[in-house]
């Protein structure tokens, strides 16, 4: 029994530290994919979230600016409908009122026509009137742009031309004369405004 018994420790202290290592290299290679995954992968997947958000909300406005798009191409519509209407309804009203203005426009240029005085053309543009005539005086002519300057429905006769004509024994005036035209409506507005500037400006 004197014999000792040897045991030889070197083949586990060596199998012990390769365990070791290869517990120390696990966690190594563990902790940097944990390292890996905080400061890569984490923030990725949030600004990732975050430009998803974005995105969304990008097309909600482009959504919501279409459909303002759609909105204002139907008010400019419309307004251009509107203003189609007031400009009818506007031109109705102007024919309802011209409509009798007319037939007192006419009556007028004949009641103020005095005696030995016959038009032979008229033309009108805008809102003046040319009259072309005869006379049977130069005064028939001066009687008759005083009756045009009294009515209410004309102002300010102006002679153009005026010259001498014989037919047999008898002369004649004939005639060119230009007056605007002025309604009743149109003087009443005026005197109102001429009143409350200057009450004692005449007429030009």
């Amino acid at each position: 029994m004197s014999a000792l018994i040897r045991i030889n420790l070197l083949d586990w202290r060596a199998a012990a530290r390769e365990r070791r290592r290869k517990q120390f290299l696990g966690a190594l290679v563990f902790a940097a994919l944990a390292s890996l995954v905080l400061v890569i992968v984490l923030p990725m997947l949030y600004y990732n979230h975050l430009t998803e958000i974005q995105e969304s909300r990008n097309r909600y406005l482009e959504n919501q600016i279409a459909i303002a798009d759609r909105q204002l191409v139907e008010i400019r519509a419309l307004q251009k409908t509107r203003e189609s209407l007031i400009t009818r309804m506007r031109i109705i009203e102007q024919l309802q009122q011209s409509r009798s203005g007319i037939v007192h426009y006419f009556d007028e240029l004949v009641d103020t026509i005095p005696n030995g005085v016959y038009l032979t053309a008229l033309a009108q543009k805008g809102n003046a009137t040319n009259l072309d005539g005869v006379a049977e005086s130069n005064a028939r002519v001066s009687d008759y742009m005083v009756n045009l300057d009294g009515s209410e429905w004309f102002a300010d006769p102006r002679l153009i031309v005026i010259k001498s004509s014989e037919n047999g024994p008898q002369r004649f005036a004939d005639f060119t004369l230009t007056v605007r035209g002025d309604s009743p409506s149109k003087n009443t507005n005026d005197d109102a405004a001429a009143n409350a500037g200057n009450a004692g400006a005449p007429r030009s």
